[in-house]
């Protein structure tokens, strides 16, 4: 469910892998998970765009080495020396062979960093472009997601993919953060602190926003299922 509040630990729990990297082509075998974060000093300029139906994500950076000792000055990557793609070369031959022949846009699940020890689960989203861009002293990888309202894992809703979403379900990184600092890190009904959720006081939809702070509160999950779509 996108809006889920996670720790690390669950996120590798629910993936049944150790997450150590932001970037994990086809982790899942019919979907990839990339980890993201647009908080302040984040290492890379991941964006949400178009009230969170679009996120663009930067590639990541050549390891730090003894030949690379400062990765920030050098080319990102897309193949390391011995010919194979790196993640970054995985995800944008992805997003080119889907312009350019048919493939299947590559469905992607989104974990976002919302503060120290606290991870939002934005759901999935299609890779539907990639491009290299200069940054200053290098060129940096880019890659386009356009969010998706519905997955499971046996079904890519491909159908969906272009349909424009007046509204969405992804709520802004700075709403998560102030609403998570409001209440406390717990439910507002029961103050239960595990198996949290960012709920929209007036649902979704029925209209309700995901953009304003006084629209989003923490529910268990009890209780998030128990208010379900009701206007309380």
């Amino acid at each position: 469910m996108r809006g889920n509040i996670i720790a690390y630990h669950e996120m590798c729990r629910q993936e049944k892998t150790s997450l150590q990297r932001g970037m994990n082509f086809q982790l899942a075998g019919n979907y990839s998970v990339i980890l993201m974060s647009i908080r302040k000093n984040s290492p890379y300029q991941d964006q949400i765009k178009d009230r969170g139906t679009v996120l663009i994500y930067e590639g990541h950076d050549e390891a730090r080495s003894s030949k690379v000792p400062y990765p920030k000055l050098v080319d990102q990557p897309r193949v390391r020396p011995s010919g194979v793609l790196t993640q970054n070369g995985k995800f944008h031959k992805a997003a080119q062979e889907y312009k350019s022949s048919g493939r299947n846009p590559e469905v992607v699940r989104v974990y976002e960093k919302i503060l120290k020890g606290v991870w939002s689960d934005n759901g999935f989203f299609h890779l539907v472009d990639s491009w290299i861009e200069d940054a200053g002293e290098r060129k940096v990888f880019k890659f386009k997601l356009l969010a998706i309202e519905n997955f499971d894992n046996n079904t890519i809703n491909v159908n969906k993919m272009n349909k424009k979403l007046d509204r969405t379900r992804v709520i802004p990184s700075s709403v998560k953060r102030e609403v998570w600092q409001r209440d406390g890190g717990k439910c507002v009904e029961c103050g239960a602190t595990d198996e949290l959720h960012f709920d929209h006081v007036l649902p979704f939809s029925k209209g309700g926003t995901s953009m304003k702070v006084e629209n989003i509160q923490i529910l268990c999950a009890r209780h998030n299922l128990m208010k379900s779509n009701k206007i309380e």
